[in-house]
């Protein structure tokens, strides 16, 4: 593809405002991959280099997620584990299978999500920052891990939001200890997807490279926003990006 300083216009503010929502409550590849096929980039090399971009903006939130004590690595282990297989699977299939057929299955699983969110019940910021260790916590949420990872190899966008929302009813921790167990799983999947596309050459390094420097800085700024604010600006995001996507996929927006 030939390149002209206009996709690195259209994506460069694009995906550091994606960066900012995701490192708050997960799904800014609502933003970041459609700003790549916006600049005109074919949809397997659009979903490629925003992986890119994204691995880049993970690791600096999930840094940050580490010096403040967010993520619990004995869970996350053999989490990451299972998300490294379901990842790799995933991106070996968006390879080959039509990305209509996924998001017809998403008008299905998004209400489901969106119940989730609003039963106060199942998902509210009044668990602990404790996970408790027994051996169903940690099948659920290595299955969870799996499932979400075989997703975000295939097409990805609301990976974050459904890790946190997973993270809280399985693993019985508040959304702020939740969303930091999301990073470090999602920055995960995001490396071995990108492991894979690189093998298949469908990275367009130079456009991933500045939109991954722009992904970084607003990842920064965002994952201070959680630890600051918690469940206060997460909830109210995680939200917002459900009924986006909802709109998106009804829509083939």
């Amino acid at each position: 593809m030939q390149l002209t300083v206009w996709p690195f216009v259209i994506v460069c503010p694009l995906v550091f405002i994606g960066a900012v929502i995701d490192a708050i409550g997960g799904g800014g590849g609502l933003i970041t991959l459609p700003a790549f096929l916006f600049a005109g980039l074919p949809p397997h090399m659009a979903v490629a280099t925003n992986k890119l971009s994204s691995t880049c903006g993970t690791s600096v939130v999930t840094t940050r997620m580490i010096k403040n004590h967010l993520i619990d690595f004995k869970l996350a282990v053999p989490s990451i584990a299972c998300a490294i297989i379901g990842s790799g699977v995933g991106s070996r299939l968006s390879l080959m299978i039509p990305e209509e057929i996924f998001l017809k299955a998403m008008i299905v699983v998004l209400p489901v999500c969106a119940f989730l969110v609003l039963n106060r019940k199942l998902f509210n910021d009044e668990g602990s920052t404790e996970i408790e260790a027994n051996a169903k916590t940690y099948f659920l949420a290595g299955l969870s891990a799996l499932i979400i990872g075989g997703y975000d190899g295939i097409y990805g966008p609301g990976t974050g939001t459904f890790l946190i929302i997973a993270f809280t009813i399985f693993a019985k921790i508040n959304m702020q200890a939740a969303n930091g167990q999301a990073k470090i799983i999602n920055l995960t999947t995001n490396v071995t997807s990108l492991v894979v596309f690189l093998i298949n050459g469908q990275v367009l390094i130079p456009l991933g490279i500045a939109a991954a420097v722009c992904n970084m800085m607003g990842g920064y700024i965002g994952a201070g926003l959680a630890i600051r604010n918690g469940s206060k600006i997460i909830k109210p995001c995680i939200i917002l990006v459900l009924t986006i996507l909802l709109v998106k996929i009804i829509f083939g927006l």
